[in-house]
């Protein structure tokens, strides 16, 4: 059984027992291709969530309703890779064994890869809605295979064709783009439309998503390692997200990419809490 940390997200001071939402933070960005500093973003959003309330205006629901469990942040080795994600994996996947719901926060959006492995093991038919304004669907990225910008490419290496749908993406180089036309993936550039219909598309089969936050337009979100113009609005996102999280069977879920060093106004970080509270909730 897992120990309950000493300062815990907003809201989420259950026990272990009796919640079927698991939060652990990845604190990681050792292959991070620009920015550094999203290793510091699970502590960051976890301090600042008080700031926060509990009560959500837009769900019309209260944390304080709920039982989840927020079990603190990983120790991960630096310089060790492959140890790092094979100590995420085992975390979530103990979360899935014993029937919950493992809510990790990162990191950088390498951390996912261990998580969704533990996922597609315990389900097959796994799929994965992945938000975000990069493709990561290199093959390697400086001869590096487990990079954030390859994580995409390696989880569909767990689950095949037509079982990743992206949204939101506008940056990658052109085998990226090439490779998703050939039907390896299903891509929406640009924006989240599209989204009501991939969602029907995947009812009842089990779901993990991953929300990797510059996503948002920089001039919303500067608070990442690598932003890209041109993304979505906070309350665009917190529709989709709404929609995936309150439509689709979600078995596991994370939000990645926060860099609270490059946005010294704290607004990042606070729109970052803000999401996973609703994402919290929609559960």
């Amino acid at each position: 059984m897992l120990s309950k940390n000493i300062v815990n997200f907003i809201g989420c001071g259950g026990e272990y027992e009796e919640s079927r939402i698991v939060i652990f933070g990845a604190p990681f960005d050792s292959t991070t291709s620009f920015r550094p500093g999203t290793r510091f973003g699970s502590q960051a959003i976890r301090n600042e969530s008080y700031g926060l309330e509990t009560y959500s205006p837009y769900q019309k629901k209260d944390l304080t309703d709920f039982k989840i469990f927020d079990s603190g942040d990983l120790e991960l080795p630096i310089g060790d890779t492959a140890r790092v994600l094979y100590q995420i994996e085992d975390r979530a996947g103990e979360i899935l064994r014993d029937g919950k719901l493992p809510f990790m926060i990162g990191g950088e959006h390498l951390v996912t890869l261990g998580s969704v492995r533990a996922a597609a093991k315990k389900y097959p038919d796994l799929c994965i809605v992945h938000f975000d304004a990069h493709a990561d669907l290199r093959q390697d990225y400086l001869g590096v295979e487990l990079s954030h910008a390859c994580v995409l490419r390696r989880c569909w290496e767990l689950v095949g064709d037509d079982r990743i749908f992206q949204f939101g993406i506008r940056s990658g180089d052109r085998e990226e783009f090439l490779w998703a036309e050939k039907g390896h993936v299903n891509m929406h550039p640009f924006d989240l439309k599209g989204l009501s219909r991939a969602v029907d598309r995947i009812s009842g089969k089990p779901v993990y998503f991953t929300l990797d936050l510059d996503v948002l337009d920089p001039s919303v979100f500067p608070g990442t390692g690598t932003p890209e113009a041109g993304g979505v609005t906070f309350l665009e996102l917190l529709q989709a997200v709404l929609l995936v999280c309150g439509k689709c069977r979600v078995i596991a879920c994370d939000v990645n990419e926060l860099c609270p060093p490059f946005d010294q106004s704290g607004v990042s970080t606070a729109t970052a809490g803000k999401i996973v509270r609703e994402m919290l909730l929609a559960l």
